[in-house]
Order: C-alpha cells, then sequence, then structure tokens
C-alpha cells in the first residue's frame, strides 16, 4: 500500500503540481501537501488559466476502470481524484448539492451538483446531474453514488477529463 501511495504521490506531482509548488508527500494515514509548497499568496488566477489547467489530459494512472454487468467498459476519475485537481488548479472552488429527487417509483435517486469557480476577473458555474439505482449493492449509498457521478460530470463541463468522454466514442 505504501508503494502504490508513492506511485500515486509521483504521479500526481509530476503532472498536476503548479511550478512553484513541492511534490506531495505521504503520511502514515493519507496524501498530504507539504505545508511551504502551498502558496500562500495569489492563489486566484484568472479563469483562462484555471481552465486551460483544468483540460490538460489526467494521465491514466489516476483512472479506474469499470465494467457493467453487460459487459460495458469504460475509464472514470475518481471523485477524490477530482477533487485534489480541483483543489490545485482552482484552489477557490466550491461544490453544492442542488438536489436530491427520488423517482416516483423508489427505485433511483438523481442528484443536481454545482461546481463554481472563482478567478480574479471573474466567477462561473457549472452543473450537472447523477443518478444510481437505490437496490444496486456495492459501495456505498445511492445518493453518494449519484452524488459522485453528478461532481464527476460538473467538472468534466469544465473540461475535467472530458477527454475520457471522446475516448469513449473513438
Amino acid at each position: 500500500m505504501a508503494a502504490a501511495r508513492r506511485s500515486f504521490t509521483n504521479v500526481f506531482a509530476q503532472k498536476y503540481c503548479l511550478q512553484s509548488a513541492k511534490p506531495f508527500s505521504s503520511s502514515s494515514s493519507n496524501i498530504e501537501i507539504e505545508e511551504e509548497g502551498v502558496p500562500t499568496s495569489g492563489i486566484s488566477r484568472p479563469l483562462s488559466n484555471i481552465l486551460k489547467d483544468l483540460n490538460k489530459k489526467v494521465p491514466e494512472t489516476l483512472l479506474r476502470h469499470r465494467t457493467h454487468p453487460d459487459g460495458f467498459s469504460f475509464k472514470y476519475i475518481p471523485w477524490h481524484i477530482l477533487n485534489r485537481i480541483m483543489n490545485l488548479h482552482a484552489p477557490e472552488w466550491s461544490g453544492e448539492v442542488r438536489s436530491i429527487n427520488y423517482s416516483a417509483d423508489g427505485k433511483s435517486v438523481s442528484v443536481v451538483y454545482r461546481v463554481t469557480l472563482y478567478g480574479t476577473d471573474a466567477e462561473i458555474f457549472r452543473e450537472s446531474t447523477g443518478s444510481a439505482s437505490t437496490s444496486e449493492t456495492g459501495y456505498g449509498d445511492p445518493v453518494q453514488k449519484a452524488e459522485a457521478m453528478a461532481f464527476r460530470r460538473a467538472c468534466a463541463r469544465f473540461g475535467l477529463g472530458l477527454h475520457l468522454y471522446h475516448e469513449e466514442m473513438d
């Protein structure tokens, strides 16, 4: 596990750290940014710079693969990885659940999630939806799954991980 954590740390630091930031260091329980490597002034940047960074291709090593029971396989970025990338490139971003709706028959739940980016010149937001079956077993409850899906999709509306959707079309 420690070797995997160091590997993740190195890839993440090499691909996504700001030029002035120092690489991540690992602790016994999780990955943390070294305190002196975190910018303390001038965190905000123009939106064009933030969006340019968010549109970078996410390295394969940070992606996960999922296969549906019908055999359809796809790549995705776990929500916690997206969260780290957002914290790095848009440290003053915010996210919020706008609504949670259950279907009339109670078999599915949908979540609307909003991500807002704050730049020095403006702020913009994108919303998206995610849904999950209430009867599906596995990790997490249905609302948690729907929220993670909605968060990933809202981030993709800014370009983060959008390349994965284009790869599926090829």
